[in-house]
């Protein structure tokens, strides 16, 4: 079969489009016929050999959707023939790929491939940071950093489909601020023109955010606390910026506010079991049309290179997909 391989460590161009084996699958997996993949941030750091020392040369990707083309002597609740969206055991730029029972999910008719292939990872992190871990309740205020991106417009979404009473994006560029309005924000501010700490305490009489989405890390985390509400939550899901936040102590007892980590590929390897009600959830969502993945660009599986170009340049807004099959 087809597939891309990162043989070493670096940028794109150590990405190739070869022939490898067809994976074999244990007793509790499902091999996939894969249609599209989608490109995630995650995978440039892997490239780069920022997510642990992976075994040269290994497949890149953490989704997939397609069609259940073998089972597993042990699987029962999947069969041949069903269209799904799974995390795959190693990546997703490929034309089969094996899955876990735990981590494929079965799809319906009338999600669109290009839908399905776009919400995995954005959609399922969004859910989990929002329902599970910041426990979002109705009528609260909801802060989401890095608005524009794939994650930021699906979290968006789902904070008013979860009773958020007023969204606020912060985006790093008047450029991307359009995005995160039509995706359904009630406010969103610029980095480049407004400092976010005041506009949040302006937009909400100086109460602050009830739930901060931050995936930047650094200064973005640190600042967050100053208008975080009391018994607010700051959920920490990422470090685009590359940079340590400092949290004080002092900032979380007496305003019993809390801040809270989140991995999803942790919760993938460790705790699958907790994704299978937001699976429920988020594919419901989907089949009744509530929630619309923003999709940015389609690229060949064989353009992978120029698509990881794309995310890493900064200017990609929505999901970039990967299409496997024609």
């Amino acid at each position: 079969m087809k597939a891309v391989l990162v043989t070493e460590l670096g940028g794109p161009e150590k990405m190739i489009y070869t022939d490898v084996e067809l994976p074999a699958i244990s007793p509790t997996q499902v091999l996939i016929r894969v249609d599209m993949a989608s490109v995630n941030f995650a995978d440039i750091k892997s490239r780069y050999g920022k997510k642990g020392a992976a075994k040269l040369p290994f497949i890149p990707g953490l989704d997939a959707t397609g069609v259940i083309e073998a089972i597993g002597s042990e699987v029962k609740g999947l069969q041949v023939g069903q269209r799904v969206i799974a995390f795959p055991a190693n990546g997703s730029y490929a034309e089969y790929v094996a899955a876990e029972e735990a981590l494929t999910f079965a799809i319906p008719e009338q999600i669109s491939t290009e839908t399905a292939a776009a919400c995995p990872v954005v959609s399922f992190t969004s859910y989990q940071l929002l329902a599970k871990v910041g426990r979002l309740a109705k009528g609260e205020t909801v802060l989401i950093h890095a608005a524009a991106g794939g994650i930021g417009t699906t979290a968006i979404q789902l904070a008013k489909l979860l009773g958020a009473g007023r969204v606020i994006g912060a985006v790093g560029s008047s450029a991307k601020a359009e995005v995160a309005l039509q995706a359904g924000a009630d406010y969103v501010i610029c980095h480049d023109k407004e400092d976010f700490v005041e506009k949040v305490r302006e937009l909400t009489d100086g109460a602050g955010a009830d739930v901060i989405l931050d995936s930047i890390s650094g200064q973005v985390s640190e600042r967050s606390m100053e208008c975080l509400a009391w018994y607010g939550r700051l959920v920490h899901f990422g470090n685009a910026s590359g940079e340590i936040g400092q949290i004080r102590t002092l900032d979380l007892h007496a305003s019993c506010r809390s801040v809270l980590g989140f991995s999803f590929g942790t919760t993938r390897k460790l705790r699958p079991q907790l994704l299978q009600d937001t699976a429920r959830q988020v594919i419901g969502y989907l089949a009744e049309g509530k929630l619309d993945i923003k999709i940015g660009k389609l690229f060949s599986l064989e353009e992978a290179a120029s698509a990881h170009a794309w995310v890493e340049s900064r200017q990609s807004t929505g999901k970039v997909l990967l299409k496997v099959r024609p």
